[in-house]
């Protein structure tokens, strides 16, 4: 069980606009996997080397990402993603250039998702045991505003809970991609 980090909130509008670009998107869905230099980074994306270079010394300039000495030859650096449990502040504590840069990674996100999720089903024949790991479910629950951040709260933890510390999973572990979506139902009948 990896350990849980303290939640850390993000406030600068520029870190959220940071994050919405869809190259970097691209560049922290491949960072996941491990370590990059641009090098191999730029081959993968199908970039200039000097395109995937500026982009991980901005990602860098904010945390996001960090070199790795060790793994360094000659001039070429390697970088890693720096794990985090990385937020935004609530909706009422947000500035109105908090709230757009929220709303455009928001909708940037989802649709990586999709695609993430799309090229899963274009795969999934070939895929052999992993062909059946589409989990999801619809569901509701009825909460209270001061109920919900528990709720949420318990799921980051379940999350932790099977994250694993070391760096060599068994050969038939895949990375799963996990996300929480909860907003209350808006009724035209009642406020």
């Amino acid at each position: 069980m990896k350990e849980q980090p303290a939640p850390e909130v993000i406030t600068d509008p520029q870190q959220v606009r940071l994050l919405a670009h869809p190259l970097r998107q691209r560049i922290a869905e491949i960072m996941r996997r491990g370590p990059v230099s641009s090098t191999t980074l730029a081959r993968e994306l199908g970039e200039s080397t000097g395109s995937t270079s500026y982009h991980l010394r901005q990602l860098a300039r904010h945390g996001f990402v960090e070199e790795v000495p060790e793994l360094a030859r000659g001039r070429e650096r390697w970088w890693r993603a720096v794990p985090g449990d990385r937020r935004l502040p609530p909706y009422r504590e947000q500035s109105p250039k908090m709230r757009e840069a929220v709303e455009e990674v928001t909708r940037l996100e989802f649709a990586n998702e999709l695609e993430m999720l799309a090229r899963y089903q274009r795969e999934r024949d070939g895929m052999g045991p992993w062909a059946d790991a589409l989990l999801f479910s619809f569901g509701t629950v009825t909460l209270t505003p001061d109920q919900l951040r528990p709720f949420f709260e318990e799921y980051i933890a379940l999350l932790y809970r099977y994250k694993r510390d070391d760096d060599d999973p068994p050969p038939d572990a895949r990375t799963l991609h996990t996300r929480f979506l909860a907003f209350p139902e808006v009724s035209t009948t009642r406020p």
